[in-house]
């Protein structure tokens, strides 16, 4: 039986009429993307017809889920909303604050313990405003998503990157900071500008060493990792509708990865399939009833470039496995060039650890074909010659390969098992416990979804490889990073030359799903006498103050805090990490802010200049002298800036230290939303040429700011040290309401005067 089943038939009995007033609108045939975005329109029917990239378009999602990390500063701003309980399904995933060290009981144990206040908190918020919670254990948020809540033609948002892997069920779900997630959840409309469209047509069939995760890894290759920004893609074809339900999951899961909004598939047989194989026959019998909706219209598929603002075309019989990386995860390297891409860029040979699993990679089928792989050790008389390492998704996946032999198999080649949650994937892993700074050069290979510096273990000097499970898998068994299983030979103990067998497995469990105790804890009906306590001592925890507004007299005189060189993420602005433990406690976690951004003066990570005294120091040092004397700042970036995850504290904590703009050359869409959403400038050089003017001493003066309006560019002023300036110009795309965020303080500022 599915949750919230009800809400789910509530959908399909709208989406025909929506549907097809849409596709009068429109006049022509729709994408799925096109079907979905139109029936979730807040004003129900639709009146209007959109215009891609341009038109900013209030939205009416299914329901909201939050991950442990993220959802601490959501529900501490939720409990401003002046709202008795949320208003759509909501849940809370306790996955990120579980450090990998030694394996899954001790971890868990040890994170019981040291996060004991957060969860206890997270679990009071959650029965208080009727929101399903998940234990830590349970799971990893987006495989726990897709086992339960996620179904074909629904629309979610989640405080996560990675909420679109529920795409692989046929949503468009979208990753949001946490203050898009307390709009939805206080019952008010969901603001996205209408996404562009790029339709990825899959021919063939995946077979061999191939796996679905060798898609996205091309498809990353093809659009760069900010290709996608802006747009929906919408898989379709034979070789879409021949892969498994929770392979379409990693695909969709990793187009975080070139940017785009979300990405999605037409519901399938593979859909039906898992649904029955979830416990969610109720859900796929609803969906049949409505398939025709559920999909991208036939013309459209026949004929897609009259449709999509870009088509890619992948041939999956040609495909062969690729590794994505180091640093950055577009970087694409088919496994037969891998030997000689290694030697060119000097790339470490060996490889240390093979890690996989992680919300991304951690199915059933995925497990099965690397356990298949595992097997093969002990009956070819190989040895793995490094370290190994499994995430299961979820208790429900564990529980089940658990049953069937996989774990034992995985033991008896030497493997570590850990806990159901993120782990590795997002930092969580003590490899080198407090001398990660200084770790030595190193290659790894994952099957997680991003490799930037330092990600994985804290170590600048780890080279981290993206593959399929199957691909890491193998790497591992053989130790090298140019092992090409489909053409390579291993010698084995007794000195006899076998090659690996093609991966086997299942997609779905033969003898279905089990579990004990899946971790899911229901909110009670009537939350009201619920206490929610926050120590005023506590340094993981805080409750909010508002964000007052920025002035604009406080906006003439504004000092350079820095200006990053190149790639400057999420992880630069906020790390993740050890740093995990503060993200309920705005003021400590602001002690990380643009830690890791490079300054592009000195070449330096946390290394500025404080302009007051002209001394060198950490950027959070400086940028509270600043504060201090209630000087407002400004961070000058390069393109895509903000990329990687969702987390609204790269926009919170430069706020709360008082940075009243950032200025790049681009920016990533998830941030550059989160920096309106709290109340702050987000901008861009009319001419990407003037980042070349910004120097390290610069004032910056903002003289039409009271004439800031939609459409409208804005006047700066640069003074230089020496008393020279440059006026230049820069864009914004704020609209009229998110310009009253900036007038009021803060998204939620307005969400609360509204609702006293």
């Amino acid at each position: 039986m599915a949750f919230d089943i009800d809400m789910i038939k509530g959908v399909y009995a709208s989406m025909g009429e929506r549907i097809e007033k849409a596709r009068e609108l429109v006049g022509k045939p729709l994408t799925l993307a096109e079907k979905i975005l139109y029936s979730h329109l807040w004003e129900g029917t639709p009146s209007t017809q959109f215009s891609r990239g341009k038109d900013y378009v209030d939205f009416a999602p299914d329901r909201v889920a939050c991950q442990d990390a993220t959802a601490q500063m959501a529900l501490l701003q939720f409990m401003h909303a002046g709202k008795p309980k949320v208003a759509v399904p909501t849940t809370v995933h306790c996955d990120h604050l579980i450090q990998a060290k030694i394996d899954a009981k001790t971890d868990l144990k040890r994170a019981n313990e040291t996060s004991n206040e957060v969860f206890n908190f997270l679990e009071s918020v959650s029965n208080k405003y009727g929101i399903g919670f998940w234990k830590p254990g349970a799971g990893i948020i987006h495989q726990v998503v897709l086992e339960n809540y996620a179904f074909p033609g629904g629309m979610m948002i989640g405080t996560d990157s990675h909420t679109v892997n529920a795409g692989g069920l046929g949503m468009v779900a979208i990753g949001v900071g946490g203050a898009d997630a307390v709009d939805v959840m206080a019952g008010m409309a969901w603001e996205l500008k209408f996404p562009k469209l790029i339709g990825v047509k899959l021919t063939g069939k995946l077979s061999g060493w191939t796996a679905p995760k060798d898609v996205i890894l091309k498809v990353a290759d093809i659009l760069t990792a900010k290709g996608g920004t802006g747009a929906i893609i919408e898989y379709f074809g034979e070789g879409a509708t021949s892969m498994s339900c929770t392979g379409k999951g990693t695909i969709c899961n990793m187009g975080a990865e070139v940017g785009a909004t979300t990405s999605t598939f037409g519901y399938d047989e593979s859909m039906d399939r898992y649904l029955r194989a979830t416990d969610r026959a109720d859900v796929a019998d609803a969906a049949l009833e409505v398939k025709e909706h559920l999909t991208g219209d036939g013309e459209v598929y026949a004929n897609p470039e009259q449709y999509f603002d870009q088509v890619i075309e992948i041939n999956l019989d040609t495909l062969e496995p690729h590794l994505n990386g180091p640093f950055t995860p577009d970087l694409a390297t088919p496994i037969s060039k891998m030997s000689e891409a290694a030697k060119a860029n000097d790339w470490p040979i060996n490889v240390e650890v093979g890690l996989i699993g992680s919300c991304t990679n951690s199915s059933y089928e995925d497990i099965s074909r690397a356990a298949s792989l595992a097997k093969q050790v002990s009956d070819k008389n190989l040895k793995t010659k490094s370290k190994f390492t499994i995430t299961p998704g979820s208790e429900q996946v564990r529980y089940t390969i658990d049953r069937d032999g996989f774990i034992d198999t995985f033991n008896s080649i030497g493997a570590t098992v850990f806990a159901n949650a993120c782990g590795p994937c997002i930092g969580m892993w003590d490899r080198y416990g407090d001398k990660a700074a200084d770790g030595p050069r190193n290659t790894i290979v994952h099957s997680f979804n991003r490799n930037f510096a330092k990600r994985a273990d804290g170590n600048p000097n780890t080279l981290a490889f993206v593959g399929s499970p199957e691909l890491v898998t193998a790497i591992a068994i053989a130790g090298r990073l140019d092992f090409n299983p489909v053409t390579d030979k291993l010698i084995n103990e007794d000195g006899e030359e076998v090659m690996l067998d093609e991966p086997r497995g299942y997609e779905l469990p033969p003898e279905g799903f089990a579990v004990e105790d899946a971790g899911f804890i229901a909110p009670m009906e009537d939350g009201s006498g619920v206490q929610v306590v926050v120590s005023p001592t506590s340094e993981r925890l805080q409750l909010l103050e508002p964000f007052v507004p920025i002035a604009a007299e406080s906006l003439q005189g504004v000092k350079l805090l820095i200006k990053p060189l190149g790639k400057c993420t999420t992880d630069h602005i906020s790390m993740a990490g050890p740093w995990l433990r503060y993200r309920g406690h705005l003021d400590n976690i602001a002690n990380n802010t643009l830690i890791g951004a490079v300054n592009a003066f000195n070449n330096q990570t946390n290394f500025v200049k404080n302009q007051l005294t002209g001394e060198y120091g950490a950027v959070p040092d400086a940028q509270r002298a600043y504060k201090k004397e209630g000087i407002k700042t400004i961070v000058v970036g390069d393109h895509n800036y903000g990329e990687g995850s969702s987390r609204e504290h790269a926009a919170m904590q430069p706020r709360h230290l008082g940075v009243a703009a950032v200025l790049v050359k681009s920016f990533a869409r998830i941030h550059e939303t989160n920096l309106k959403k709290q109340g702050m400038l987000a901008l861009t050089f009319a001419n990407e040429n003037d980042y070349d003017l910004i120097q390290e001493d610069d004032t910056f003066n903002f003289v039409d700011i009271t004439d800031f309006a939609p459409g409208k560019p804005l006047t700066l002023e640069v003074v230089h040290s020496d008393g020279s300036t440059d006026t230049i110009m820069v864009n914004h795309t704020y609209n009229a309401s998110q310009i009253e965020w900036f007038k009021e303080g803060s998204a939620l500022n307005v969400i609360k005067k509204e609702n006293a």
